[in-house]
């Protein structure tokens, strides 16, 4: 009986002596398919051990197809993009990546073919190719992909394994001066003035500039509610949505020295329609990013500002400017309408009595500053 046992253990597959003298393992699969080992062995034993490891990973339901990766990884990830559902805006960042930066170099290759060492290689490549910041966007991006290829059971494991690959360390931001926004607000001109306050004043982001509409403005309560967003895509494309996160969805109460810009605005400038748009070029197009920017690089020069001072740290100067005003961490998270699963519960009281006073606050700061920086020309000018 013992030995009918192990005569059919020892049937589970085969092993031949090939013509170099060495000895080849094969087997049928689950699946159904003949596989062979990956290398060939010195001995019939070794050949028959390592037969015996793959009956016992399948009697363990822990066989896992040889040939699973054998997917092209360009495919692969493209079908990845395709299947996420994300955000417009985040399959255009996401398919720069792909494209600058990963499918040179494991796009011609099979999802199995990507090990860690060749990820470690890549990595180092990039990083004195490109930024940092970049690289580390690209590493998150790539062990996305190949983390739902193990979970597809196409890879036994991830061969993304550098630890803090993944973590951005980009430098300070820089911020503006009360002062200089204004400066910068005066050299764009009337039409863009606003835009550049309430980049600063109320922390928007551009794309929620771009949607702010009339039935945005609520001239009583001094505050403005953001429901969409229209970011613009490197084609140039205007994909209008929901804000990008849950939280985008907001009501900003604005200093009160915005108000009467805010009239002038709406007086002037804006589409006049109920639904119209704030802020339309000089022949009413809706804000284009590549139009502004090149106002933006002139007005910005004008001013003396430096070149890495973009149009987004106006928010990054507001957010700052809020949090001087000893504002408690939800109330400034609700202004600038951050979100994530931990923010929610520390914001989650914010009140409107709350954000009111927080505009108010930041109302006092400005007044202050631009005083400040008054009295401090007329003493110039006197001495």
């Amino acid at each position: 009986m013992a030995g009918r046992r192990q005569q059919r253990r020892r049937e589970f597959g085969t092993v031949r002596k090939l013509a170099s003298g060495r000895w080849q393992a094969r087997y049928v699969g689950p699946d159904g398919t003949r596989h062979k080992a990956p290398e060939t062995f010195d001995t019939k034993t070794d050949a028959q051990d390592w037969l015996n490891l793959v009956r016992a990973d399948i009697e363990r339901s822990q066989w896992r197809n040889p040939d699973a990766g054998a997917v092209n990884f360009e495919k692969y990830a493209l079908r990845w993009l395709e299947e996420r559902g994300l955000a417009p805006i985040t399959v255009d960042r996401y398919s720069g990546l792909l494209r600058l930066h990963i499918l040179p170099a494991f796009g011609g290759k099979d999802l199995d073919e990507i090990t860690p060492p060749s990820v470690r290689a890549w990595r180092a490549e990039r990083r004195k190719a490109t930024g940092d910041t970049t690289v580390a966007k690209s590493y998150r991006l790539l062990k996305a992909i190949l983390q739902t290829a193990v979970d597809d059971d196409l890879l036994p494991t991830n061969p993304c394994r550098i630890k803090g690959a993944g973590k951005e360390e980009a430098d300070e931001r820089p911020t503006a001066t009360v002062e200089q926004v204004f400066d910068l607000a005066d050299a764009l001109g009337p039409r863009w003035r606003l835009m550049v306050l309430l980049g600063a004043f109320a922390s928007l982001r551009p794309e929620e500039l771009a949607e702010l509409r009339r039935h945005s403005v609520d001239l009583d309560e001094c505050s403005l509610r953001i429901t969409h967003a229209s970011p613009e895509l490197t084609n140039g494309r205007r994909v209008t949505g929901a804000p990008k996160t849950r939280a985008g969805k907001r009501t900003v109460y604005l200093p009160d020295f915005l108000l009467p810009e805010l009239r002038r605005h709406l007086r002037w400038f804006a589409e006049k329609e109920p639904d119209g748009l704030l802020f339309v070029g000089e022949k009413g197009a809706p804000f284009r990013r590549s139009t502004f920017g090149r106002k933006w690089r002139k007005a910005r020069k004008k001013v003396g500002m430096a070149d890495t001072f973009r149009f987004y740290d106006l928010r990054h100067t507001g957010n700052t400017l809020a949090a001087d005003t000893g504002a408690k961490l939800k109330d400034l998270m609700v202004r600038a309408g951050q979100s994530s699963e931990r923010a929610q519960l520390i914001y989650q009281h914010s009140t409107a009595r709350h954000q009111r006073r927080l505009a108010q606050g930041i109302d006092a700061e400005v007044r202050q500053q631009l005083s400040e920086s008054l009295a401090g020309g007329r003493e110039a000018r006197q001495g």
